[in-house]
């Protein structure tokens, strides 16, 4: 997701079209996607219909033909209450007083490779500062803590709006910044919405 708006930016960038708005259909691994700039330099994202069902995740958290919400996950001798969505990659997502207090370099490793997930786990840690609002932290697997986590923070809203924490529209604030996610009563599908800024160019010889 983040990298699909970095992609588009740049697009928009190559072309000329900074700050315009613009409609490109990249071809993935995961299908056809189409992220849109916004007239205010925004990109956003159709990131696609969320699986919730244990055995799209996969976990063996509830039978496989169940959905995994406020479960029990007995990690670093406590017990968590996890709800569970697919993005096309797994997460783990728990609900927390305070994110900054979570010793993620310590218990991340341990959500990621934890038995109940046969393929490992991505991990959202989210505070809920408003039913509009969510912090988060995010543990992902393969490569650790990381600024930010697009299909981590649609994930986050599904879980919060599975659970009653949050409304269907949010901002999800991220150590690396801010991202609009919404999940759509009309088709269903998330929707991220971000900035992606030009950081530097370069030539290699």
């Amino acid at each position: 997701g983040n990298g699909i708006r970095c992609l588009a930016q740049f697009l928009g960038e190559l072309e000329g079209r900074a700050n315009q708005e613009a409609e490109y259909r990249l071809h993935t691994l995961a299908g056809v996607m189409k992220p849109q700039i916004t007239a205010d330099g925004q990109v956003k994202v159709d990131m696609g219909l969320p699986k919730l069902l244990a055995s799209e995740i996969p976990t063996t958290l509830a039978p496989a033909n169940e959905k995994v919400i406020d479960q029990p996950l007995e990690v670093a001798g406590k017990s968590w209450s996890v709800t569970c969505v697919s993005m096309g990659n797994p997460h783990c997502i728990t609900f927390v007083e305070d994110v900054t207090a979570i010793p993620l370099e310590t218990i991340g490793s341990q959500f990621e490779h934890h038995p109940a997930f046969p393929q490992r786990t991505n991990t959202e840690f989210i505070q809920v500062v408003r039913r509009d609002y969510l912090k988060m932290r995010v543990w992902e697997r393969g490569a650790g803590a990381t600024l930010a986590c697009g299909t981590g923070a649609c994930a986050a809203l599904v879980a919060g709006v599975l659970t009653s924490n949050c409304d269907r529209a949010a901002t999800v604030e991220l150590p690396g910044g801010c991202l609009q996610i919404e999940w759509s009563e009309l088709d269903q599908k998330l929707y991220m919405t971000g900035p992606a800024q030009l950081v530097f160019t370069g030539k290699i010889e």
